[in-house]
């Protein structure tokens, strides 16, 4: 009980206090799941994140479920999952009833202005972390470059990406295992 108490505040304190979605509370969750709490080393937490991210749907309630279940089982991932989601939902509810309702100049514009600017941050942190964990060889450090590039260019969509770079993992492992054999 205690664990799943910890699994869903982390994720809805997570939720709650940082903005632009789901990458950007890997910092948030790795501090205190793997850190302060030890519930799951940072190669786990990683490799969930990075699993989330194949997956359709959000981010942070995908990696939620994964290190929910990995932590705790079934329970875990439904609270982890809950807690994810939770916050999302209060202050989309919020937003939506109040953003035709509030100024869009002044306070409240600089006010947004600063958090976009800290999101685009928390972003890139993750992002690093990410890159740190998953880019550990010539091919990988490759594909993501050449993904960054076509994405950043709008070459190839998300979906066309994905597929492509599974196809090269693919080729890769295969030609990888062929040399020692």
């Amino acid at each position: 009980m205690q664990t799943n108490w910890r699994l869903f505040k982390v994720y809805l304190l997570a939720g709650t206090f940082t903005f632009s979605g789901g990458m950007a509370m890997l910092p948030v969750i790795e501090r205190e799941l793997c850190q302060k709490s030890q519930l799951i080393s940072k190669d786990d937490l990683y490799e969930y994140t990075t699993l989330a991210q194949t997956f359709p749907g959000v981010i942070a309630l995908t990696n939620a479920c994964f290190v929910g279940k990995k932590i705790n089982g079934t329970s875990g991932m439904l609270v982890a999952g809950l807690g994810a989601i939770l916050p999302a939902f209060v202050l989309m509810s919020a937003a939506t009833m109040l953003y035709q309702q509030l100024p869009q100049t002044g306070v409240i514009l600089s006010v947004l202005t600063g958090i976009r600017a800290a999101s685009a941050g928390l972003l890139f942190s993750a992002a690093y972390t990410l890159a740190r964990y998953n880019l550990r060889d010539f091919w990988s450090i490759f594909l993501a470059l050449a993904c960054f590039g076509l994405t950043l260019f709008n070459l190839l969509s998300a979906p066309t990406l994905i597929i492509i770079a599974a196809v090269v993992g693919l080729l890769v492992n295969w030609s990888q295992r062929k040399e020692f054999h």
